[in-house]
C-alpha cells in the first residue's frame, strides 16, 4: 500500500484539516496513514469519516511508515511530543532529496524544538483557531529554514479552505495565538454575560441567546463591510445622555477595556512561557 500523507494524532482540528483535504481531492483516502496514541482511538477516529483510510495505533510497527511519507501533519498534545521519535529511512535523509514536510499544529512548540526533534524534516509551525470548525478560522504560519517555496504553497492550500492564512515571523505567533486562538473564549464569555444581562432585564433565555449572537454577528459584519474603526461604530450608537453612553460609562468604570487588553497580553506571555 502506497501512502502520500500522514497524520500523527487525530483530534478535532486534525480531523477537520484531513476532512477538508479529502473533500478537495488533495489526497485520496487510501493515500492517508493516520497514527493515534491508543488502540481504542483507532475505531473512534475511523467513525468520524465517511471514507475509510488506514489508521493504526502508535505501538503498531506499521505506524513507522508515516516517517517515510513526503507530507505529514503533527497534531498530538504538546505533552506527548517527547514520546514521538523520528524514524526516517536513509534515502529520505539524503541531501540531494527535498526534505519531507512536517506541519505542526502544537500550541507553544517552537520551530527550533521541532527541528531538533525532527532533523530530517522541513518544519512548519501552524496556529489555527476553533472557528475553522465552521470554515471561518484564521491560521498563522511560520516557516522553518528548509521549507521550499512549493512546500509553502502546499501548506497554504491546506488551510485556505477552513481559514484565512497569515504568514508571520515566529516571534509574532504568541500574540497571534493570544488573540485568535484564545479570543473565541473571550468572546464566548462576553456573549454569555450579555445574554445573562438580557435575562436579568426581562427577556427569556432562548431569545436572549439568539439576540446576542445576532448582535455580535451583525456588528462584526458592519465593521468589516463599512470598514469602520470600532470607535466610529461606538460613537454612531452612543447618543448624548442616552442608554448606550450610560452603559459604556459603567463598562469603563469597571475596567472592561483594560481587562480585555490584559487578557491578550497575559495569554501571549503564557504562550511564551510554555514554549
Amino acid at each position: 500500500m502506497t501512502f502520500s500523507f500522514g497524520v500523527i494524532g487525530l483530534g478535532k482540528m486534525a480531523q477537520l484539516i484531513l476532512r477538508s483535504l479529502l473533500e478537495a481531492d488533495k489526497f485520496k483516502s487510501e493515500e492517508v496513514l493516520g497514527v493515534v496514541g491508543q488502540p481504542g482511538s483507532v475505531q473512534r477516529a475511523a467513525k468520524c469519516f465517511s471514507t475509510d483510510f488506514h489508521i493504526v495505533d502508535a505501538k503498531d510497527p506499521r505506524g513507522n511508515q508515516v516517517w517515510d511519507l513526503p507530507v505529514k501533519l503533527l497534531a498530538v498534545k504538546p505533552q506527548q511530543l517527547t514520546q514521538i521519535k523520528e524514524n526516517c529511512t536513509s534515502s529520505i535523509n539524503s541531501a540531494s532529496v527535498q526534505k519531507p514536510l512536517l506541519i505542526s499544529i502544537l500550541a507553544g512548540v517552537k520551530l527550533d524544538r521541532l527541528q531538533t526533534l525532527f532533523p530530517s524534516h522541513a518544519c512548519v509551525r501552524a496556529v489555527p483557531n476553533t472557528p475553522a470548525l465552521v470554515n471561518s478560522g484564521v491560521t498563522g504560519l511560520s516557516w522553518g529554514d528548509d521549507v521550499s517555496v512549493s512546500q509553502q504553497r502546499l501548506v497554504i492550500e491546506f488551510f485556505q479552505p477552513i481559514s484565512k492564512v497569515y504568514e508571520l515571523p515566529e516571534d509574532q505567533l504568541d500574540a497571534f495565538l493570544a488573540l485568535t486562538s484564545s479570543g473565541p473564549a473571550y468572546l464566548a464569555l462576553v456573549s454569555e454575560a450579555l445574554a445573562d444581562g438580557a435575562v436579568a432585564a426581562g427577556l427569556p433565555r432562548h431569545l436572549s441567546n439568539t439576540l446576542t449572537h445576532a448582535t455580535i454577528e451583525g456588528t462584526v459584519r458592519l465593521l468589516k463591510e463599512k470598514e469602520l474603526h470600532p470607535g466610529q461604530l461606538k460613537d454612531m450608537v452612543a447618543s448624548p445622555a442616552g442608554t448606550t453612553i450610560r452603559a459604556l460609562r459603567h463598562l469603563e468604570k469597571e475596567g472592561v477595556r483594560s481587562a480585555l487588553i490584559e487578557a491578550v497580553v497575559l495569554a501571549a506571555k503564557r504562550s511564551r512561557e510554555l514554549s
